[in-house]
């Protein structure tokens, strides 16, 4: 019998394969991906209102690709129309607003330039990226076990991307781009094989995902442990998996680096994007661990653990000398009153302990599967059924689960990665309870262990106990339940900013919730959007609702500001309202206007009340 670590063993594997992806992978995924996007298409497409998705960094990603299109430059970061004088330094990645604005010129050579072009681009980029993911999950399946575990992993990733907003037309914002890196780096790691491309292209995919953004660092930095630990421990036999991951990690990185940070950002230590600190502590890295695996293949074990720690020790008084701010977390800077007033509301920034007590019936279908899979993996090791993948799949998933216990958005990762482990023991049942057709025992636990894999299916389980299941069948409720969200806000809309619009181009003070959707439909400056690195601008606009109308009139013509968009439905306005009974927002809303603000022509009835500030 053939030992789970062995060379032989594993090879045995690969001979009862099908050999070629052409022989059932492409045909499959071709199948998979017709069905998905036409199911995708019909329920949700053909009820949308808008061309681009609900959440504000869907708004805000258009935004920055259509400035990107009109000739702002592929360093230039700032978002010019964002904050106080100056504008506000945006975090997220080039590597996202390229093909976005590709598909957009594309599209334009057909239809126009125009919103036509914009509504194609943004229906066929989420439903690529939905294409990609099944592709990653159901290359991991079949490097795992086959045909059969590739068919299960695709039907899965299926039901994942169908019920979930992030990839549905408009959703343009980098989580789905998140999603499909991770994936295929965890199809690239399960490579029992070992093989020396694969390996290569996991360094090249670990780097992507950082330059991405920075809400991956922690899955990718325990996959890098995990290359490191595997080299430690098998030898020289992992050696060129290792040599090829390190290399291609060094290398990558830096590429990624020079390609979007300007030289004079070359120094810069910041904690939210691709910099210094990430930069320097992954080339120093990958470069290290390719070191070690080409001068260290005579070393022992002792020898490789001991090498190996001297790396980490190096790593650790990197951080502490290069980026000592980013051992925390990048939101630890924040103001405390920007904390209270507007992070705790914000959905998808939840601890689970939040959740729970904020929406109970969605905690199910945010953990339920991450711990599950984790839950499988630990038992599979103990079984000794293929326990090296599955280590390597429980420290993924972990490190992705213990980031949703913090951050509620860290769900989507730890769901999407589970996709392969509970393929292998679906495939395993399946097989057991089709041996076995006798056994209702077998075929139960197969059809619980499908159900239980499913993050929707913990959805409407949570919705049907507080909601019944009138109100949870439905494929709205399933969807928007399974993507945590900011918060839901009026004055939003393009009906809400028809009147704005009418407006000449002014510097404006309006709710943060609104901040993108001011960018978005109309050419003027608005103070707040709910980014962190905006933190002038939201605290500005906070001060100016809580403030007396004397000390409002002090913070509103020191930022400028020409018109006041005041929305007494927005969630966030009505709590500075409460808050401050005798605030410049309450005193609106009760129709006391003071001297300095001279109430708008414009109008809009169901939204904004305008109003203009008087010259002095």
């Amino acid at each position: 019998m053939n030992h789970p670590f062995s060379e032989a063993g594993m090879a045995g594997d690969e001979r009862r394969q099908p050999m070629g992806i052409w022989a059932l992978f492409l045909p499959s995924l071709a199948a998979y991906s017709l069905v998905l996007v036409a199911l995708i298409l019909v329920f949700h497409v053909m009820g949308a209102t808008d061309y681009v998705g609900p959440d504000n960094d869907d708004a805000m990603r258009l935004v920055e690709v259509r400035d990107l299109l009109a000739g702002q430059g592929w360093f230039d970061m700032m978002q010019y129309r964002l904050g106080l004088d100056g504008g506000t330094l945006m975090h997220w990645s080039r590597f996202v607003d390229l093909p976005i604005a590709a598909l957009i010129r594309f599209f334009a050579l057909f239809v126009g330039a125009g919103e036509q072009a914009e509504m194609l681009a943004l229906a066929v980029w989420p439903l690529f990226l939905a294409v990609l993911f099944m592709a990653a999950a159901g290359l991991g399946g079949r490097r795992m076990g086959g045909v059969e575990t590739m068919h299960i992993a695709f039907g899965l990733a299926a039901l994942f991307a169908f019920t979930s907003i992030r990839f549905h037309p408009g959703a343009i914002d980098h989580h789905n781009v998140q999603q499909v890196i991770l994936m295929f780096l965890a199809a690239m790691m399960v490579d029992r094989r070992r093989a020396g491309a694969s390996h290569m292209m996991a360094g090249a995919l670990a780097a992507l995902a950082i330059a991405i953004g920075a809400e991956t660092v922690p899955v990718v930095a325990v996959a890098c442990a995990c290359i490191a630990a595997q080299w430690a421990f098998h030898g020289e036999a992992f050696g060129r998996a290792a040599r090829a991951f390190g290399l291609s990690l060094s290398v990558s990185i830096s590429v990624f680096f020079f390609a979007t940070v300007p030289p004079s950002a070359w120094g810069v230590v910041t904690c939210d994007n691709l910099s210094l600190g990430f930069y320097a502590l992954s080339a120093l890295g990958g470069g290290g661990l390719f070191l070690m695996a080409r001068f260290g293949r005579h070393l022992g074990g002792k020898g490789r653990m001991l090498t190996l720690a001297g790396l980490g020790a190096a790593l650790l008084v990197t951080a502490v000398l290069i980026a000592p701010q980013c051992l925390g977390s990048p939101l630890a800077g924040l103001d405390p009153m920007l904390v209270e007033l507007w992070l705790s509301k914000v959905t998808e920034a939840q601890s689970i302990l939040s959740q729970i007590r904020l929406l109970p019936e969605t905690v199910g279908g945010f953990y339920a599967v991450g711990l599950f899979a984790v839950a499988i993996c630990a038992f599979r090791i103990l079984d000794r059924e293929k326990p090296e993948i599955h280590l390597v799949l429980l420290a993924l998933i972990s490190a992705a689960f213990v980031v949703s216990l913090i951050q509620v958005r860290g769900s989507y990762l730890a769901s999407a990665l589970s996709i392969l482990p509970l393929s292998l023991i679906i495939t395993d049942l399946r097989r057991q309870s089709h041996a076995e057709p006798e056994n209702i025992n077998a075929g139960f636990v197969y059809v619980v262990t499908v159900l239980l894999s499913v993050p929707v299916v913990w959805f409407f389980l949570g919705i049907v106990s507080i909601k019944g299941i009138g109100n949870s069948i439905t494929i709205s409720a399933l969807t928007q339940a399974s993507a945590p969200m900011g918060n839901a806000s009026r004055c939003v809309s393009r009906i809400d900013m028809r009147a704005l619009s009418l407006l000449p181009p002014s510097v404006i003070a309006a709710p943060v919730e609104s901040g993108a959707s001011i960018l978005r439909f109309t050419p003027h400056r608005v103070l707040a959007a709910p980014y962190h690195r905006n933190q002038s601008g939201m605290l500005t606009e906070l001060h100016i609702g809580l403030s007396t109308p004397k000390d409002a009139e002090a913070f509103l013509r020191g930022a400028k500001v020409d018109v006041l968009a005041f929305c007494p439905s927005d969630p966030q306005t009505q709590s500075l309202m409460r808050l401050k009974p005798d605030g410049l927002y309450a005193q609106l809303a009760k129709g006391i206007v003071p001297a300095f603000l001279e109430p708008a022509r414009v109008a809009d009835k169901d939204g904004f009340r305008f109003f203009m500030m008087r010259k002095l």
